[in-house]
């Protein structure tokens, strides 16, 4: 690997890759471009009012893409048995950062909930950062488990759960139920044993029922879900901010930048429910046009899942897609009521540092996947004489 292809943000010779590879590579990027537009527009006129600086926000997160980016070539030049080969121990440190966070003292409370660990002028949410090395490491268990003794196995199971529980306790109920749907996900496509999956997924929701009955604020969230207009100057004034910002796009949106609900209407406009934003401001088929791109990866990654040989490898391509697809999916069926409400970012659209660092990591990987296992086979010919 060429060390100018870590520092290069913008790397054009692509010529050699795998068509599948090249696709995703420039897919990441419009949705990266899109996202940051919509960044822009969507917290000018808060950090405007709140900093004094409309291009607060906007300028942190550049920031963050460019320290996202130097990971993301490290892992596209990178071949995936280095990184597999330190999968299990990056996973460790990280659970060690997200246990910290319960740790009194340790981790910083925002809104409710003790997810976020400061460094000086420094915020990282590990929870967020965890994510694509769970897909790494449970691609590696699930895809040699014939391979492994059973004190490996039951090792890197009780690592899974106490990283689900541990997000669980911050509490990040949205963030424990992506990772544990991916974790078994990845088991499902793998071929575990159907009595180990069904275990799983039970244990899932009894947990997730025993930490809505516990969290009060959590079966609030869940009530005003089902009915927002109840308490529409409390519990369902989020929601009902977001319908009304994505029903006043109507067709073709108001146009970009002039959506009326982020203008101190719409709470977290720049994170959580940027893409009421979004709606608002592209209408109804702008809409269409993210759920074409969100389509055209998902369908390109399950097309790098099935040509690839390699079983690890191919597990690593459906992990990723469930993260990049599967949670943009979930944060639009918050923002569209269709689903409960949870503090879900959109991949490479929200604001953050952790979450975006996490994204261009997933990209990066799934890319990495697709130039090793969709590359063409070359045949030498026989020279006549």
């Amino acid at each position: 690997m060429a060390v100018r292809n870590v520092f290069k943000f913008f790397n054009l010779s692509t010529q050699d890759w795998a068509l599948e590879a090249r696709l995703l590579h420039w897919i990441t990027f419009l949705w990266l471009f899109v996202g940051l537009a919509v960044l822009f527009s969507a917290s000018y006129a808060i950090a405007e009012a709140s900093l004094g600086d409309g291009l607060h926000y906007f300028k942190i997160q550049i920031l963050w893409i460019c320290l996202g980016l130097i990971g993301f070539n490290l892992l596209v030049h990178s071949p995936l048995r280095y990184v597999l080969g330190l999968a299990n121990w990056i996973t460790l440190i990280i659970l060690g950062l997200v246990i910290m966070t319960l740790l009194p003292g340790m981790g910083t409370t925002v809104n409710g909930a003790t997810r976020w660990l400061v460094i000086g002028p420094i915020g990282i949410q590990p929870s967020e950062l965890i994510k694509p090395f769970l897909v790494l490491q449970s691609a590696r268990i699930f895809g040699r488990w014939e391979n492994l003794t059973w004190t490996t196995r039951l090792s890197w199971i009780g690592i899974f759960v106490l990283t689900l529980v541990a997000i669980l306790l911050q509490p990040n109920l949205s963030t424990a139920a992506l990772c544990g749907m991916m974790l078994w996900s990845i088991a499902v496509a793998a071929g575990l044993p159907f009595s180990y999956l069904f275990t799983a997924a039970g244990t899932g929701v009894m947990a997730a029922v025993v930490s809505v009955s516990i969290k009060t604020y959590q079966r609030r969230r869940l009530i005003s879900f089902l009915n927002p207009w109840a308490d529409p100057r409390q519990d369902g004034y989020q929601l009902i901010q977001s319908l009304l910002a994505i029903g006043s796009g109507g067709f073709l949106g108001t146009g970009f930048g002039l959506s009326q609900q982020k203008l101190f209407y719409l709470p977290i406009q720049y994170t959580d429910f940027i893409f009421a934003v979004f709606a608002e401001e592209f209408g109804f088929v702008g809409c269409i046009l993210l759920m074409a791109l969100l389509a055209t990866y998902g369908t390109i990654a399950l097309r790098v899942a099935i040509k690839t040989k390699n079983r690890v490898h191919q597990l690593v391509a459906i992990g990723v897609m469930i993260l990049m697809v599967g949670q943009s999916l979930l944060n639009i069926g918050v923002a569209t009521g269709a689903l409960p409400t949870t503090g879900l970012p959109f991949p490479l659209f929200s604001y953050g540092g952790s979450s975006m660092i996490a994204s261009l990591a997933s990209a990066g990987l799934i890319i990495r996947v697709a130039r090793e296992n969709c590359g063409a086979d070359v045949v030498k010919l026989r020279s006549e004489g």
